[in-house]
């Protein structure tokens, strides 16, 4: 097999410097909420600086929902070093306000009452608001409220340049890399189901959170609606979902099946969104009428990206200068945990993303696709049940044999790393998946609802009382003085730095800037 080869290229004594090279970020998202418990309403704290220009710490959808943002590191302890500092700093900016711990929100008020992320009054701040507007009228606000983790991912340059040595590929490193991240997205799309297993921690909700929506949830008492077997409700039809993008089609085949498929939702419109307008008694409501009003609105668990210039779309980034790392964004916050992951399930998301990108990946059709969503909405909904089946090459396969196959390929690559780092991590990672496929009522869904029934407290008493834990720990541990310092002063940077685009706009008119945003060719460089 393929990945054999690959495994024995790996094992040579000359890649072991490469296998603690990783490169890894990770974005979290917390909603700040008030001491009761409720959405806070309070703007973003000006001692967190500008959620426009602050490279660490931003704003997602509403102005209460926070993200942190790591540099870069291959490092475990040193991305999650700095996520701790961050929760640390952060705690010592919002007086008594909490993080809210859990994926789902806290007790939410009706959508009027659900605060837009403000960005100032620049360009690209103004962009940034008016595409979220967008999003609450086309969604409703309370979905965007749902928090997650991103996993932000790459392999060294050196690595790549050997498995593309290894392939006897003459291309260019770039382009190399760019179809071989595909491969590992289309093999990840086939196999993240595990990761919904293993890690999703959404079993329950908040009834405030449906509203008048229509739903097939269980009543778990008076406050909370779950389903029995659930593992993450957020990753669901009531989460991240949208009918409305049912109808694009992306294969992941290459880079050029990704540009024209979102490219085409970027200028086809759509009638309920022509019906909302776009400017309306002289004020925005979205950006455009089409399916996608930026491509960053299309939902996927892992998305190819590529660092982006000021004002530029992440389309013409790609197109311009090929993938440059991929994120995966289908983790749950893990609510007993302070900052949401920990290292065990980063350095399996390690294993797990590797084995994905030097296993085969042969190219993918619609059928492969609505496989694909059907795996994603069982086990979502129902990946704890005992026999549940998923599709694989048009059969079915029960989920537990699936995984312990997935795992048993994994084991070698935990070996070589082991040997890498000289320890017994990857294994231990390994291990921790192992046992919670073998036994469901490990997994942390089973265990948020174990604790309900054993507190007898519905999920919004359960998720507060954590968020509480969690917010004495961080009080109870202030940032070093120099510590302190540099996260103020980052912050105030951040200040000057939004100033300054306001003061300096690159274009006379907004209208002028979003005419020319919506204009980049997002196909210049295919090949």
């Amino acid at each position: 097999m393929k990945d054999d080869r690959l495994l024995a290229l790996l094992a040579a004594p000359a890649q072991r410097p490469q296998l603690r090279a990783l490169v890894r970020g990770i974005e979290k998202e917390s909603l700040r909420v008030t001491p009761t418990g409720l959405l806070s309403r309070k703007p973003h704290p000006r001692a967190l600086g500008s959620a426009l220009t602050h490279p660490h710490i931003t704003t997602d959808y509403s102005e209460a929902l926070l993200e942190f943002i790591t540099p870069t590191s291959t490092r475990v302890s040193d991305s999650l070093d700095f996520l701790d500092e961050l929760h640390r700093y952060t705690y010592s900016a919002i007086d008594d306000e909490l993080l809210w711990c859990a994926s789902m929100p806290c007790v939410l008020a009706d959508d009027a009452n659900i605060p837009v992320a403000e960005y100032g009054n620049s360009h690209i701040g103004q962009l940034k608001h008016i595409y979220r507007l967008g999003l609450g009228h086309r969604y409703g606000r309370a979905m965007q409220t749902i928090a997650g983790i991103h996993y932000n991912f790459s392999l060294p340059d050196a690595l790549w340049a050997v498995l593309q040595e290894e392939a006897g590929d003459r291309g260019t490193l770039q382009d190399f890399k760019t179809q071989r991240y595909f491969d590992l997205i289309r093999n990840f799309r086939r196999h993240f189901w595990l990761l919904l297993y293993l890690y999703g921690a959404s079993p329950a909700l908040c009834r405030s959170f449906l509203g008048q929506r229509a739903h097939d949830l269980e009543p778990f008492d008076d406050g909370s609606l779950y389903r029995p077997w659930a593992t993450s409700l957020r990753m669901s039809d009531l989460g991240y979902q949208s009918a409305a993008q049912a109808g694009i089609t992306v294969t992941y085949n290459d880079l050029d099946n990704y540009i024209e498929a979102l490219a085409r939702a970027l200028r086809t419109p759509h009638p309920d969104y022509e019906r909302i307008g776009v400017r309306v008694d002289g004020g925005y409501r979205q950006i455009s009428t089409a399916l996608l009003q930026i491509e960053n609105e299309y939902y996927s668990p892992i998305r190819p990206k590529r660092v982006t210039r000021s004002a530029e779309m992440p389309l013409h980034a790609l197109s311009e200068r090929g993938v440059e790392y991929i994120e995966v964004r289908c983790l749950d916050l893990n609510p007993f945990l302070p900052l949401g992951i920990d290292a065990e399930q980063i350095r399996f998301l390690d294993l797990f993303l590797v084995g994905n990108a030097i296993w085969p990946s042969p190219p993918m059709d619609r059928d492969d696709c609505r496989a694909i969503h059907h795996n994603q909405a069982a086990t979502a909904r129902e990946g704890r049940k005992p026999g549940l089946e998923l599709v694989r090459n048009g059969s079915t396969l029960e989920l537990r044999q699936w995984g312990f196959e997935l795992l048993d390929r994994l084991a070698p690559l935990a070996e070589l790393f082991d040997a890498a780092h000289q320890g017994d991590a990857y294994h231990k990672a390994l291990a921790g998946a192992r046992a919670r496929l073998e036994d469901p009522e490990t997994t942390p869904a089973a265990q948020l609802l174990a604790r309900m029934r054993e507190a007898q407290v519905p999920f919004f008493s359960l998720a507060m009382a954590l968020s509480e834990a969690h917010g004495r720990d961080m009080r109870a541990r202030p940032l070093e003085p120099e510590r302190q310092a540099f996260f103020a002063a980052t912050a105030e940077q951040s200040l000057e730095d939004q100033a300054r685009l306001e003061a300096n706009p690159d274009h006379a008119s907004f209208e002028a800037f979003l005419q020319a945003y919506l204009s980049q060719p997002i196909r210049a460089q295919l090949r």
